[in-house]
Protein backbone atom coordinates (compact mmCIF):
# COMPACT_ATOMS: atom_id res chain seq x y z
CA UNK A 1 0.00 0.00 0.00
CA UNK A 2 1.23 3.25 -1.07
CA UNK A 3 -0.85 5.97 0.75
CA UNK A 4 0.45 8.80 2.37
CA UNK A 5 -0.96 7.10 6.13
CA UNK A 6 0.93 3.70 5.21
CA UNK A 7 4.25 5.37 4.29
CA UNK A 8 4.30 7.73 7.50
CA UNK A 9 3.31 4.97 9.35
CA UNK A 10 6.22 2.58 7.94
CA UNK A 11 8.95 5.59 8.43
CA UNK A 12 7.80 6.75 11.46
CA UNK A 13 7.53 2.91 13.31
CA UNK A 14 10.44 1.02 11.69
CA UNK A 15 14.14 2.34 12.07
CA UNK A 16 16.25 -0.40 10.65
CA UNK A 17 16.65 -0.74 7.10
CA UNK A 18 18.56 -3.50 5.12
CA UNK A 19 19.18 -2.03 1.33
CA UNK A 20 19.88 -4.92 -0.63
CA UNK A 21 22.04 -3.80 -3.21
CA UNK A 22 23.59 -0.83 -1.80
CA UNK A 23 26.64 0.31 -3.43
CA UNK A 24 29.93 1.58 -1.94
CA UNK A 25 29.79 4.23 -4.72
CA UNK A 26 28.73 7.69 -3.24
CA UNK A 27 27.32 8.93 -6.87
CA UNK A 28 24.92 6.04 -7.18
CA UNK A 29 21.10 6.40 -6.29
CA UNK A 30 21.67 3.18 -3.31
CA UNK A 31 24.27 5.41 -1.91
CA UNK A 32 22.56 8.78 -1.71
CA UNK A 33 19.58 7.26 -0.13
CA UNK A 34 20.76 5.07 2.51
CA UNK A 35 23.44 8.17 3.44
CA UNK A 36 20.09 10.22 3.70
CA UNK A 37 18.33 7.67 6.13
CA UNK A 38 21.23 7.43 7.98
CA UNK A 39 21.49 11.05 8.81
CA UNK A 40 18.14 10.87 10.22
CA UNK A 41 18.67 8.43 12.36
CA UNK A 42 17.79 5.02 10.72
CA UNK A 43 20.15 2.13 10.60
CA UNK A 44 21.59 0.86 7.51
CA UNK A 45 22.34 -2.22 7.02
CA UNK A 46 24.24 -3.00 3.56
CA UNK A 47 23.73 -6.22 1.54
CA UNK A 48 26.03 -6.70 -1.26
CA UNK A 49 28.19 -9.28 -1.21
CA UNK A 50 31.14 -7.23 -3.18
CA UNK A 51 31.57 -5.05 -0.04
CA UNK A 52 32.84 -5.98 3.42
CA UNK A 53 31.23 -2.42 4.59
CA UNK A 54 29.51 0.91 3.43
CA UNK A 55 28.68 4.12 5.02
CA UNK A 56 30.54 2.95 8.66
CA UNK A 57 28.34 -0.44 8.51
CA UNK A 58 29.37 -4.14 8.19
CA UNK A 59 28.11 -5.46 4.90
CA UNK A 60 26.28 -8.74 4.16
CA UNK A 61 25.98 -11.28 1.62
CA UNK A 62 22.03 -11.63 1.92
CA UNK A 63 19.23 -11.03 3.81
CA UNK A 64 19.69 -14.36 5.71
CA UNK A 65 23.22 -13.81 6.64
CA UNK A 66 22.13 -10.68 9.12
CA UNK A 67 22.27 -11.70 12.34
CA UNK A 68 19.82 -9.15 13.88
CA UNK A 69 16.14 -8.66 13.26
CA UNK A 70 15.58 -6.06 9.93
CA UNK A 71 12.31 -3.88 10.11
CA UNK A 72 12.52 -2.77 6.23
CA UNK A 73 13.97 -4.68 3.30
CA UNK A 74 14.74 -2.00 0.71
CA UNK A 75 15.44 -2.96 -2.44
CA UNK A 76 17.60 -1.57 -5.35
CA UNK A 77 17.94 -4.38 -7.82
CA UNK A 78 16.19 -5.71 -11.61
CA UNK A 79 12.84 -6.12 -10.80
CA UNK A 80 13.51 -9.40 -12.12
CA UNK A 81 15.92 -10.58 -8.63
CA UNK A 82 12.53 -9.16 -6.51
CA UNK A 83 11.02 -12.14 -5.56
CA UNK A 84 13.53 -14.25 -4.11
CA UNK A 85 14.48 -10.83 -2.12
CA UNK A 86 10.78 -11.38 -1.07
CA UNK A 87 10.61 -14.54 -0.48
CA UNK A 88 13.82 -13.63 1.83
CA UNK A 89 12.21 -10.64 3.42
CA UNK A 90 9.72 -12.99 4.68
CA UNK A 91 12.01 -15.47 5.92
CA UNK A 92 13.71 -12.96 8.75
CA UNK A 93 10.87 -12.00 9.56
CA UNK A 94 11.31 -8.24 8.24
CA UNK A 95 7.78 -5.83 8.83
CA UNK A 96 8.05 -4.14 4.98
CA UNK A 97 9.78 -4.99 1.24
CA UNK A 98 10.38 -1.71 -0.24
CA UNK A 99 10.92 -1.73 -4.27
CA UNK A 100 12.54 1.15 -5.31
CA UNK A 101 11.48 4.10 -7.86
CA UNK A 102 11.11 1.68 -10.94
CA UNK A 103 11.46 -1.76 -9.41
CA UNK A 104 7.59 -2.90 -9.85
CA UNK A 105 7.27 -6.64 -9.49
CA UNK A 106 3.80 -7.47 -8.49
CA UNK A 107 4.21 -11.01 -7.77
CA UNK A 108 6.65 -10.09 -4.97
CA UNK A 109 4.53 -7.39 -3.77
CA UNK A 110 1.47 -9.99 -3.72
CA UNK A 111 3.54 -12.49 -1.96
CA UNK A 112 5.01 -10.23 0.63
CA UNK A 113 1.49 -8.75 1.32
CA UNK A 114 -0.03 -12.56 1.67
CA UNK A 115 2.70 -13.38 4.00
CA UNK A 116 1.95 -10.29 6.06
CA UNK A 117 4.49 -7.85 5.06
CA UNK A 118 3.52 -4.13 4.07
CA UNK A 119 4.98 -3.43 0.99
CA UNK A 120 5.67 -0.11 -1.23
CA UNK A 121 6.46 -0.52 -4.96
CA UNK A 122 8.12 2.13 -7.38
CA UNK A 123 8.81 4.77 -4.08
CA UNK A 124 12.15 6.11 -2.85
CA UNK A 125 12.61 5.52 0.50
CA UNK A 126 14.64 9.09 0.51
CA UNK A 127 12.28 11.11 -1.27
CA UNK A 128 9.31 9.81 0.60
CA UNK A 129 11.01 10.85 4.46
CA UNK A 130 11.88 14.04 2.67
CA UNK A 131 8.21 14.50 1.65
CA UNK A 132 6.56 13.44 5.02
CA UNK A 133 8.92 14.36 7.57
CA UNK A 134 10.09 17.98 6.24
CA UNK A 135 13.28 17.39 4.72
CA UNK A 136 12.54 18.10 0.59
CA UNK A 137 13.65 21.59 -0.60
CA UNK A 138 14.69 22.65 -4.05
CA UNK A 139 17.77 20.85 -4.41
CA UNK A 140 16.88 17.85 -2.18
CA UNK A 141 19.51 18.82 0.19
CA UNK A 142 18.32 20.26 3.67
CA UNK A 143 20.25 23.51 4.45
CA UNK A 144 18.73 24.38 7.54
CA UNK A 145 18.05 27.79 6.28
CA UNK A 146 14.53 29.51 4.74
CA UNK A 147 14.86 32.72 3.01
CA UNK A 148 13.49 34.11 -0.09
CA UNK A 149 17.02 36.17 -0.14
CA UNK A 150 19.81 34.81 -2.10
CA UNK A 151 23.36 34.53 -0.29
CA UNK A 152 25.83 37.45 -1.11
CA UNK A 153 28.33 34.58 -1.61
CA UNK A 154 26.99 33.45 -5.03
CA UNK A 155 28.50 35.30 -8.08
CA UNK A 156 25.37 36.46 -9.58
Amino acid sequence: MSDIETLRRILATHRTIAVVGLSADWYRPSYFAAKYMQEHGYRIVPVNPKYPEILGEACYPSLTAIPFPVDIVDVFRRTSDVLPIAHEAAGIGAKVLWQQLGVINDEADRYAREQGLDSVTDRCVKIEHARLFGGLNWAGVNTRVVSARRPRWLAY
